[in-house]
């Protein structure tokens, strides 16, 4: 995980944030977390290929899908640790500022990928918290 200088000053930067596994139940942390990042100014773009719209927004069934139309600053991963790997791999050639695995979500090969092409990276950490608990 990068410094916190450094991952406070990114969350600052960014403006839009995929959320790969974006559930429309309210109840599931995607959702909770989604809705924790659009009340703090971050435009939220869906990726679950299950779904046309979740949270207001047009819901994507790839990253790839979603660039087309939109800059992405943030990739925030909520899938299964063993199927993390596809979402950061897809992610990493679309140069997001900031690849970011849940809470719960460990690939250590993927940061490594992640690492290795520039892209910073969080694992095994939840946005909001991090993102509440730096904010100035």
């Amino acid at each position: 995980m990068p410094p916190d200088d450094e991952l406070r000053e990114l969350l600052q930067q960014a403006r839009t944030v995929a959320v790969v596994g974006l559930s429309p139940n309210p109840m599931r942390p995607s959702n909770t977390v989604a809705r924790y990042l659009q009340r703090s100014g971050y435009a939220v773009i869906p990726i679950n290929p299950g779904h046309k719209e979740i949270l207001g927004e047009q819901s994507y069934p790839t990253l790839t899908d979603a660039v087309r139309d939109h800059a992405i600053d943030i990739v925030d991963v909520f899938r299964r640790s063993e199927n993390a790997g596809v979402a950061v791999d897809e992610a990493i050639p679309l140069k997001p500022k900031l690849i970011w695995l849940q809470l719960g979500v460990v690939d250590p090969a993927a940061a490594q990928r992640a690492g290795a092409a520039g892209v910073p990276f969080v694992m095994d950490h939840c946005i909001a918290i991090e993102h509440h608990r730096l904010k100035p």
